[in-house]
């Protein structure tokens, strides 16, 4: 089969031809249709975040369809339509029990990040457990973002607890900030998107904020001070996670407010304790989502709910371009890889 294989840390991945592996007992073999790639994906390539043992196969939004599986699944057969749950958890921790399997604490391996292969490739392994149906209609783009950008906002509005009536800022409007905007309307937010790119200011407006803020032209601080009379944001929802963003961030809640951070990258952040304790903030930490926060957004992708957030498609053979037009800030929203059989399908729509 065809894949992208990460050989060196910060070298472009290799184009190669590597062998189709066999499901296990519980394993399904799933055709790749869709991988999307972001990021994650550059972070890793770097050589910051998840260190993946070399080589290894990137991608971690899978969409696709199940071709083989192994003698213990049940609930698939061939030709359904998938998408994948990035983590390969124990099933047995408290915190599997208790619906917050992206922490557990005896994680064998995260698809496409650490340890098990991914789906920039014409086919991946998947434990059938964390797959998730995808119902006919969905575009297998929009299904592949699911994976990443889908479950991530979908859970960090949901621990962010935003409510109707409330003033939330996005910060950060690329993939994943385009659907908490969305989501975070649909609950009845006042939204007020934030960005350094004129053409993702214009964006989070497209994707329902009320206000769009240009970080690089204004005062995030004061801006969002006036436009709620002086008392702050109930929460900020910061998807870029650097120094700059997190300190305007804290600085915009209200008292009581609440800070949800789902980007990071390896900058420190001072935090003055005073401050903290004595405004009564929250700082809320957000890592991508549960198997069934991936379900609530693959629905509310399939019930026209979300739109779509892919903005750049390429064959899984121009990954390289993919990942410098990432690393250039020239990908509005998602960009997603096609495979062959992909690209096949596409036409047929």
């Amino acid at each position: 089969m065809l894949a992208a294989v990460l050989k060196e840390l910060s070298k472009p991945l290799r184009i190669e031809e590597v062998s189709t592996p066999s499901p296990g007992p519980d394993e399904v073999l799933v055709q790749v249709m869709a991988c999307g790639t972001d990021a994650t994906d550059l972070k890793m390539i770097d050589g910051f975040g998840y260190a993946p043992d070399l080589p290894f196969i990137t991608g971690h939004e899978i969409a696709g369809v199940v071709s083989e599986f192994g003698n213990q699944v049940t609930d698939f057969k061939p030709g359904d339509r998938v998408v994948a749950h990035n983590f390969f958890t124990c099933g047995k921790c408290l915190l599997c029990r208790t619906n917050r399997e992206q922490l557990c604490i005896d994680m064998s391996g995260v698809m496409g990040a650490r340890i098990k292969h991914g789906g920039h490739a014409e086919y991946v392994l998947v434990p059938a457990r964390q797959l998730v149906s995808v119902p006919d209609g969905v575009p297998w783009p929009d299904a592949a973002v699911c994976c990443d950008a889908g479950i991530t906002a979908f859970h960090a509005v949901d621990r962010a607890e935003v409510s109707l009536g409330e003033t939330v800022v996005v910060i950060g409007v690329g993939g994943v900030g385009s659907v908490v905007t969305q989501l975070a309307k649909a609950a009845g937010a006042y939204v007020i998107a934030v960005d350094r790119l004129t053409v993702k200011v214009a964006r989070g407006l497209k994707m329902g904020a009320d206000v769009a803020l240009n970080a690089s032209e204004t005062d995030v601080e004061t801006e969002v001070r006036e436009l709620t009379d002086g008392l702050g944001a109930d929460c900020v929802i910061d998807v870029v996670g650097n120094k700059e963003t997190l300190t305007y961030g804290v600085n915009t809640l209200r008292h009581g407010g609440r800070l949800l951070v789902v980007g990071y990258t390896p900058e420190l952040y001072e935090l003055s304790g005073r401050q903290l304790a004595q405004n009564e903030l929250m700082l809320i930490g957000s890592r991508c989502g549960r198997l069934q926060d991936l379900a609530n957004a693959v629905r509310l992708v399939a019930e026209g709910k979300i739109k779509s957030i892919v903005t750049d498609l390429y064959p899984l053979e121009k990954i390289n371009d993919a990942l410098d037009d990432l690393r250039a800030s020239k990908v509005l929203g998602r960009a997603v890889l096609l495979t062959p059989a992909g690209r096949k399908a596409m036409e047929q729509v």
